[in-house]
């Protein structure tokens, strides 16, 4: 992607307010692109309902225990996160409507994502409950910490820092659900949170061409927020209770993890949008771009580091289990 100097002369004159207006057309088009692709579907259709019973409490029914569960251990773990991850939905709702705003093409899209996101939590649950995948007790004592909290973004309340963010963890989401599908040993479950994925990819293309059109009217401004993004990269589920655990158990187990992180995420929209080849670029720009660069070739170190410690641990773990 070339730019012209003329692109990012001035950018210390691009407010949000600005930023919106000149984005509206962008927002519009990619609406009603979203809109043509997107699928309805009803929750309640991935649910094994026959699966369910009661629970003990008011109804005397059947407490849970760890062996009604067909799902494996760090599929559990990561259904739960995963869950509390959704569940935050309305703090999630009130960032970007105060963000982005309410009003024409940028309201429509924040209560239509609103809506489809919605089911995710919806299903979600009602699986976990009908199949006693997880303690329903502990699930809701965690829910009630999580939402307690709330959410509050890391990207300075920046319009741009948040396309971004949302560009990225759209992306980290549909990853998670689907490793989690894969890892769950449960094929009802697989193919819920397949569905689910299908719609967190379709988000993470809005926020990704958007992010693109946002590179071609400010690209100084949009390289140094996803700079700022890219470095501090947060799951939005990070303040959940055990998250840290939980998270070390997911990376293990294949769901999430730096590898994972670097390959199929970040680097896929960088490479999307060419963000490292982008020329043109002012000063702050460059310098921006110069420590992505040095940022991404630095994960991927890490990432490797991961990768030895992960075959190592595996070794000695077969070693045991042949002796």
């Amino acid at each position: 992607m070339t730019l012209s100097s003329t692109q990012h002369a001035g950018t210390h004159e691009w407010t949000d307010t600005r930023l919106l207006y000149a984005l509206e057309e962008v927002v519009e088009k990619e609406l009603n692109r979203h809109l043509s692709v997107a699928k309805d579907w009803m929750p309640h259709t991935y649910v094994p309902w026959s699966d369910g019973r009661n629970f003990d409490g008011p109804l005397d029914g059947e407490p849970w225990a760890p062996d009604q569960s067909k799902v494996t251990d760090v599929g559990r773990i990561a259904l739960v996160v995963n869950l509390l991850t959704e569940d935050n939905l309305p703090s999630y709702h009130h960032e970007i409507a105060t963000l982005f705003g309410r009003d024409g093409a940028w309201g429509t899209w924040v209560h239509r994502w609103t809506a489809e996101e919605g089911r995710h939590g919806i299903v979600m649950r009602d699986y976990l409950l009908a199949s006693r995948a997880v303690d329903p007790v502990e699930l809701e004592n965690f829910r009630m910490a999580h939402m307690s909290e709330g959410f509050e973004s890391d990207n300075r309340h920046s319009m741009l820092h948040s396309v971004a963010y949302v560009a990225f963890q759209e992306l980290a989401t549909r990853i998670s659900h689907r490793n989690t599908g894969h890892q769950s040993g449960d094929p009802v479950c697989d193919r819920m949170l397949a569905r689910i994925a299908t719609d967190e990819n379709l988000h993470m293309i809005f926020y990704r061409n958007l992010l693109g059109a946002a590179f071609e009217i400010a690209p100084d401004l949009t390289m140094q927020a996803v700079r700022d993004v890219v470095v501090n990269f947060r799951m939005p589920g990070h303040g959940m209770p055990g998250f840290e655990r939980a998270a070390a158990r997911m990376a293990i187990g294949g769901i999430y993890n730096l590898r994972i992180h670097h390959d199929d995420v970040i680097q896929p929209v960088l490479r999307f949008l060419k963000v490292l080849q982008i020329d043109g670029l002012g000063p702050e720009g460059l310098k921006a771009q110069e420590e992505l660069g040095l940022y991404m070739s630095g994960l991927d170190g890490e990432a490797r580091k991961f990768d030895e410690r992960l075959a190592a641990r595996n070794a000695r773990k077969a070693a045991r289990a042949e002796a």
